[in-house]
């Protein structure tokens, strides 16, 4: 609830702005109704007369008057604006197709000054900014109508709460957390998304369920184009070893609610994970989505520098307005140095473009105050610019090293489970000795190449099969030792170790999904869904 109430909401900036007398200000939403309602009111209150224009009805009286004209030309529309007498707020929906005309931008230009002598302020409501240079001094202020917060979220959910069964009910007032993690998960939609999603989620489930709700998400992203969204395939349970860090992300997992901010703790930023590629780093950022049961989004920064020149810094600000449009949610950049590698001859290759992407992205990294949760990897620590490690950036950095024996005891018997295979019939500890210096990639594979081996020869995966296919691999831990070995003394002293360094035999505890797994809830089969006659949402259940 802070976040919500921290900042000066959109209609308090607006309302400030019309006392101050600005002419021409530029709102931009595609909430049409939820702004101009918002401004009925605040006329209502002010005793201002609020008319709305469009190019298809005109200009049309909502609050203190009546009536409508006819007026549908852009140029007249002006005209008819600087007639009015009094106090008055005119809204001119979707006007920025006509600012292409040489007339229509002089006009504006014209009014803005002359509005400026009376009591009436000219918004333009659109859901796109597109301001030519000639109006840039003219428009007093750009306003980006904020998303629907928490309060009016669940307004909207327990309208449709008080229709439901009375066993959801009840188990929506037994677990005060539910209704704030149904909240949470609408939190990027606008208001009638979140109307729309959570009937839908109603009628499929009789519930609130949060897979349905994430669906709606996946939406948004596909249509941003610049970022991909990840199903949650990966369980927490298939992250072999590094326990140090597991423990670590569990002890976040419920630090974006509002119950964490009234108990004083700051939203989380994110993480960087350096070390041994093939060692989980990626694994572990798409588990995190399922632990958290959070939206996970991947950046793939070569996606950022594509296009026309200039139109790599507005891509990086639509990634950063996407993701915290769908907040709370997880950003996973991989092998960040890759993308990030040239910031240094920046000025001397494209221009600077590398330097002020990575600019934007290092500064909304420090200052962001949404909950995006940052998790980026990175394979060799040296390519990596220095401004990206100093502390305020990430929360922590981990370095993920090569398994050690628990580590590998658990692992081996992952990747045997996850082939269909019961690991209590192999020969764990004579794999943990053969796996010495191997990643947990190399020993999935491993896996892999042993069973197609005993697909070949018609028998199944034994113990001694994996022993002949190890054999045959050299690992990256020898191939690339030196490299290996300056990481890990980087790391001694600058990092965090993702794992702690047991060294002694023996299984480690497993059961973290059955310890901390997400809750997933549905009852009911598909009911239909009916409209009723005074325009309220009635279900059929």
């Amino acid at each position: 609830m802070l976040a919500d109430t921290a900042r000066r909401s959109s209609k308090q900036e607006l309302e400030d702005l019309i006392k101050a007398r600005y002419s021409l200000v530029y709102v931009s939403s595609h909430e049409e109704d939820r702004v101009e309602e918002a401004l009925r009111r605040l006329c209502m209150e002010r005793e201002m007369r609020l008319e709305v224009w469009s190019i298809t009805e005109g200009f049309k009286v909502i609050a203190n008057g009546t009536g409508t004209r006819d007026v549908k030309d852009p140029m007249k529309a002006l005209d008819h604006v600087l007639r009015g007498e009094g106090r008055g707020l005119y809204i001119l929906r979707d006007y920025h197709p006509f600012l292409k005309e040489p007339a229509v931008v002089r006009k504006l230009r014209d009014a803005a000054s002359a509005l400026r002598k009376t009591k009436k302020s000219l918004i333009m409501l659109s859901p796109v900014t597109k301001i030519p240079p000639e109006l840039e001094k003219s428009v007093a202020a750009v306003l980006d109508w904020e998303l629907p917060n928490r309060i009016e979220i669940e307004e909207s959910a327990r309208k449709l709460l008080a229709q439901a069964p009375p066993a959801t009910q009840q188990m929506v007032e037994q677990d005060p957390t539910f209704m704030e993690r149904v909240v949470e998960g609408a939190l990027g939609l606008t208001l009638v998304e979140v109307e729309n999603v959570y009937a839908k989620s109603m009628v499929r489930t009789h519930t609130f369920d949060l897979e349905t709700i994430l669906e709606e998400k996946k939406q948004i992203i596909r249509k941003s184009g610049l970022l991909e969204y990840y199903e949650h395939r990966e369980e927490f349970s298939d992250v072999g070893g590094m326990d140090v860090l597991k423990d670590w992300l569990v002890k976040r997992r419920h630090a974006f609610g509002s119950r964490a901010r009234d108990f004083g703790l700051p939203l989380p930023k994110g993480m960087l994970l350096i070390g041994v590629p093939g060692t989980g780093k990626s694994l572990t950022a798409k588990a995190v989505g399922a632990l958290w049961q959070m939206p996970l989004l991947r950046l793939d920064v070569g996606k950022v520098f594509a296009g026309l020149v200039g139109s790599s810094e507005e891509n990086i600000r639509n990634v950063i307005k996407t993701a915290e449009a769908i907040a709370p949610a997880i950003l996973w950049i991989d092998e960040l140095e890759k993308g990030f590698s040239g910031t240094g001859s920046s000025g001397m290759t494209d221009g600077g473009t590398t330097s002020r992407v990575f600019g934007s992205f290092i500064t909304w990294l420090q200052e962001k105050t949404s909950p995006v949760f940052v998790i980026a990897t990175a394979n060799n620590v040296q390519q990596l610019p220095p401004e990206l490690l100093r502390k305020g950036r990430f929360d922590e950095i981990f370095f993920c090293d090569l398994p050690d024996r628990d580590d590998r005891h658990q692992i081996c018997e992952i990747h045997i489970r996850r082939k269909n295979r019961d690991p209590g019939q192999f020969d764990l500890d004579k794999l943990v000795d053969a796996t010495v210096d191997y990643s947990g990639a190399e020993i999935e594979q491993a896996v892999i190449a042993a069973l197609y081996d005993a697909f070949d020869t018609g028998e199944d995966l034994t113990t001694e099969g994996l022993l002949r296919t190890l054999k045959d691999i050299v690992p990256l831990a020898v191939t690339m030792r030196e490299q290996i070995e300056a990481m890990r003394e980087w790391a001694r002293t600058r990092a965090r170790m993702a794992s702690a360094r047991r060294g002694s035999g023996g299984k480690t505890k497993d059961g973290w999904m059955a310890k901390y797994g997400a809750q997933r809830s549905g009852l009911g089969d598909k009911p239909g869904e009916t409209t009723s006659d005074d325009g309220e949402r009635k279900l059929e259940l």
